[in-house]
């Protein structure tokens, strides 16, 4: 016993002086690191380091809190000389990668080394991606959060019980329950909204950031409070079906996406009404297909896109219940087409359910073509280009109201094969002259070589 007790306290002692005399890691200190915000143009990283030997490394990493199909972990390396004290900066220009919504969580840490290996990573801090110009408010109610500057707390609160009916709406309707916090930016006029961020197209009046769950308007508490009511109820369906049907393996097609956000809003109003029955009167209603991507950046078409997606959402939900639609909305979460998803649940593709719904608003049927058929106009959705590799989409409403109806459209499909044809023909007639032209140029060389060769022979 006293034998173990002795080696045990030899052991201790010998450790306990190898610890003392292995050399430690140098000191590698952090120091002001910290953020600025040139909103919404530039967010600036900036940070010290202090060492008792030359720093040889330091990369910055970063990010947004959002909805991803995996890690994502943007990086950036300043320029900087090795020193034992190192100051570096650098600035995330948004007008290059798009910006980011206002309220957007923004995290950030660094990783840096010394040329002695030592590694440290800083601690992760996180800051709100938002303008310091507007004395920001909130209010809170279950999952809700409503944050305005401009309208006393009646407005607030007016807006926010929007929003709860909105939910409940949504429930009754989709069968579409969140659990998790949404926030709404109300911006005192959509001119403010609009300088808020970047890119968005002319007729924007509110934007839904599924990914972030977060929706801005801009609402003037004067004139704009019936239209804000609205626009709640529409942008709140965009963050919860975008969070229920978000995935890396499908898309949930614009006509649906918008058409269930219209009608959540309720009943069209008089002029969009107007709109959409003098479209079906004139048939001049838009192929469904045509509505799968992006709306039109012109407001009027963009208009009787909404309108129309709205009618036929209400006919699949009034017609056949809002059992069906949640069932198509889980299959393009798990990647199944439109066309399938809705031939699982209805019984009918996407011109079946279009013959039917025309049939049923009295419309003109819609010929269907073999081949897919083309949108006339170019469509615009903004979407933000990522800044460590993820798109980041986002749906917007229109803030102006038409009051006249689009022209007639020509939308044209077969000369898309035609050119496809004609261009693989003369790419496969390159490739063979470009093969004959070798071939003839190898046989010259050789027949050269071997007349040289034989003159050569005869002058000896």
């Amino acid at each position: 016993m006293k034998k173990s007790a002795f080696l045990f306290l030899i052991l201790s002692l010998l450790f306990a002086n190898l610890a003392f005399l292995s050399p430690s890691a140098p000191a590698l200190e952090i120091t002001n690191n910290e953020v600025r915000l040139d909103f919404p143009d530039t967010i600036t990283f900036s940070a010290s380091f202090e060492s008792e030997v030359p720093i040889t490394a330091v990369e910055l990493e970063y990010g947004v809190d959002a909805l991803t199909c995996g890690t994502v972990i943007a990086k950036a390396f300043p320029q900087f000389e090795p020193s034992t004290s190192v100051d570096v900066e650098w600035t995330w220009e948004m007008k290059q990668s798009g910006s980011l919504p206002p309220g957007a969580t923004l995290w950030w840490q660094w990783r840096y080394a010394d040329e002695s290996g030592a590694e440290r990573v800083s601690e992760k801090k996180t800051i709100t991606w938002l303008d310091s110009e507007h004395d920001w408010q909130t209010l809170t109610s279950g999952h809700l959060n409503l944050h305005w500057y401009e309208g006393n707390q009646a407005f607030a609160e007016d807006l926010l019980g929007t929003a709860e009916e909105g939910l409940a709406l949504l429930e009754e309707d989709a069968g579409l329950v969140p659990d998790y916090p949404i926030h709404f930016y109300i911006y005192g006029d959509t001119e403010d909204m609009k300088d808020a961020i970047l890119y968005e197209p002319t007729w924007t009046g509110g934007l839904a950031y599924p990914g972030n769950s977060i929706v801005i308007i801009g609402i003037s508490g004067n004139g704009d409070l019936e239209w804000g009511r609205d626009t709640v109820k529409h942008e709140l369906t965009h963050i919860v079906v975008g969070h229920l049907t978000f995935s890396c393996l499908g898309d949930v097609p614009t006509w649906l996406n918008e058409g269930l956000a219209v009608y959540n809003e309720g009943e069209l109003d008089q002029n969009s009404a107007r709109q959409l029955q003098d479209a079906i009167d004139n048939d001049e209603l838009f192929p469904l297909r045509t509505l799968n991507g992006g709306f039109s950046e012109d407001s009027i078409k963009a208009h009787l896109s909404y309108s129309q997606s709205y009618s036929v959402v209400k006919y699949m939900i009034e017609e056949y219940g809002h059992e069906k639609l949640s069932a198509v909305l889980v299959a393009l979460r798990d990647g199944t087409t439109i066309d399938a998803a809705l031939a699982e649940a209805y019984g009918f593709d996407i011109d079946g359910l279009e013959a039917e719904w025309r049939g049923a608003i009295h419309a003109q049927s819609q010929q269907v073509s073999a081949q897919p058929t083309a949108q006339a106009t170019p469509t615009f959705v903004p979407t933000y280009i990522p800044y460590a590799g993820e798109s980041l989409l986002v749906t917007p409403t229109p803030f102006d109201i038409p009051t006249a109806m689009p022209p007639n459209e020509e939308i044209s499909t077969s000369s898309s094969e035609e050119d496809g044809n004609f261009w693989l023909i003369m790419g496969i007639m390159c490739c063979c002259g470009s093969f004959l032209f070798i071939i003839f140029g190898v046989v010259i060389f050789f027949l050269v070589k071997k007349s040289k060769k034989g003159a050569g022979n005869a002058k000896i």
